[in-house]
């Protein structure tokens, strides 16, 4: 195992977005202050409380997955695609790293900053609604494993896509509606019928479900059963993002 090329790689995609924080961390930061403040006081205003939380308290989680998945996918998804626009990827595919060792590398740099955006997010929350932690390792495990599970599916886009028009098409056509079905704002509890029943097969909803749990010490679902889904997906998502890289599918020329 390449260590020091892993290391070097991770490296760089670091550095790669900490070169421009305004553009990486600070305008999704402010995007998602922006969710809480609207969203928050304009509907806290009426609805008062949400499966026996303010409403306030209830949408923190859910911002901060918001947060981690799109800031840990939209890293890993651009640096790759950007590679290959360029024709960089040679350059990776000649040195001697592996698929393992490149997944290390672009997901160990999108992990940071997904994660960076998530914790700031919560921080800023906090100075509206106050700091709550119930359970810290649950809170760790959906933190981490959401962030890892985006930047896989991030690899995974960047691969597949050959135009800049099919790298959006992830996060608007399928990462935004099972965000925003997902349980971010309001309980999927309170959804009507067949909605509340669809919802169940989003797996962004058990995400959610697992940070609140962990946070706010209560869901609507046994974080168990989030986190068991949540790391079928991760070990899915590692298999087919490194049998896709192992073959050199859209890749090689």
């Amino acid at each position: 195992m390449n260590v020091l090329g892993m290391q070097t790689l991770f490296a760089k995609e670091v550095r790669r977005f900490m070169r421009v924080p305004g553009q990486t961390v600070l305008s999704p930061l402010i995007s998602t202050t922006l969710y809480f403040i609207v969203f928050g006081y304009s509907i806290s205003g009426r609805i008062h409380e949400v499966e026996g939380h303010p409403y306030l308290h209830f949408i923190v989680p859910g911002l901060v997955f918001l947060g981690i998945a799109n800031n840990a996918f939209l890293n890993s998804s651009s640096s790759l695609f950007i590679t290959k626009i360029q024709g960089t990827v040679v350059d990776l595919l000649v040195a001697p790293l592996g698929p393992g060792e490149l997944m290390v590398g672009f997901i160990g740099g999108a992990m940071v900053r997904g994660l960076v955006v998530g914790l700031l997010t919560w921080i800023v929350a906090a100075v509206f609604s106050g700091f709550s932690l119930e359970h810290p390792l649950a809170t760790l495990y959906f933190l981490l494993l959401s962030s890892y599970v985006f930047s896989v599916l991030g690899m995974l886009a960047a691969v597949w896509a050959e135009k800049f028009e099919q790298i959006n098409f992830f996060p608007t056509f399928v990462m935004l509606p099972l965000t925003f079905l997902g349980g971010v704002f309001y309980s999927v509890r309170e959804l009507p019928s067949p909605w509340n029943h669809i919802s169940l097969f989003n797996p962004m909803v058990y995400m959610v479900e697992g940070l609140r749990y962990g946070m706010l010490g209560s869901s609507l679902f046994s974080p168990l059963v989030g986190g068991a889904i949540l790391a079928v997906t991760a070990a899915v998502a590692t298999g087919v993002t490194y049998a896709v890289l192992r073959s050199g599918y859209k890749m090689k020329a």
